[in-house]
């Protein structure tokens, strides 16, 4: 049994159990003239859930996520990939098309290994803390300011649930909007507003970083908000979406 990825601060981490092997440069999720990016293109209630095999309401959450992500989704239901794909032996791109087929249209509660989803690795992550004065040559408190040079289509923001020094569970409560304009966080403030929705989130229940469960809240192509917590799929609304303690966000423009 395979435990949950972490990062440096020993918080379980669903998105670095995604990482391929391959260099990013070879990583292709779809085309760039797909330009339907903010709604599924076809109307439907939501899908199957999916069966915890051991540990790995982690990879599912993050399976549900993808699954509607607006452009992936109607990029995979295309059969575009599948059509045009070269690749010898296993392709991950092919995996996740038969997957998210198989589950927009399946409303039993589906169990599967995908392989290749384990692989992966992870980057470093720095934060600055105090920096050296040139002038002075004496330590200083210091911060940093990250803007957006071009804005996404598809934006994943992920709040620091765990403590970089004892890694325990910050369970502060952080407001987050239903839609949110990236313009005053560009690199370039001027311009038309930039509104991207959010369509899931990924919530972690537990008292610790080191142990607990993660589940998700989807927005269905339908426009109604689910909470899937592995097979579990219930309706749920927006305010009980935005009343969470949110580890991820995903957001469409």
């Amino acid at each position: 049994m395979k435990a949950a990825r972490t990062d440096e601060s020993g918080w379980p981490c669903p998105l670095l159990g995604l990482l391929s092997s391959k260099p990013m440069a070879e990583i292709c999720l779809a085309p760039p003239n797909l330009n339907t990016f903010k709604d599924l293109s076809q109307t439907k209630r939501p899908g199957a859930g999916l069966f915890n095999l051991g540990n790995t309401c982690y990879i599912n959450v993050i399976l549900q996520c993808l699954t509607y992500t607006p452009p992936l989704a109607n990029y995979l239901l295309s059969y575009e990939h599948s059509q045009s794909c070269q690749q010898q032996g296993f392709c991950m791109m092919c995996t996740m098309e038969a997957h998210v087929r198989k589950l927009l249209n399946s409303f039993l509660v589906i169990g599967e290994e995908l392989p290749g989803l384990l692989g992966g690795r992870s980057g470093a992550f720095q934060h600055l803390a105090v920096c050296l004065v040139s002038r002075c040559r004496r330590k200083a408190a210091a911060s940093k300011v990250v803007t957006v040079h071009r804005a996404p289509r598809v934006l994943t923001l992920c709040l620091e649930r765990a403590d970089q020094w004892t890694g325990t569970k910050i369970s502060k409560f952080v407001e987050y909007p239903e839609y949110l304009d990236l313009r005053p966080y560009m690199s370039d403030r001027a311009g038309e507003p930039l509104l991207c929705s959010l369509y899931a989130i990924v919530v972690h229940s537990g008292d610790t970083c080191l142990e607990g469960h993660f589940l998700c809240y989807t927005k269905a192509s339908n426009g109604l908000w689910y909470k899937m917590d592995d097979e579990s799929v219930d309706n749920c609304d927006i305010h009980t979406v935005l009343g969470q303690q949110a580890y991820l966000l995903f957001y469409a423009r």
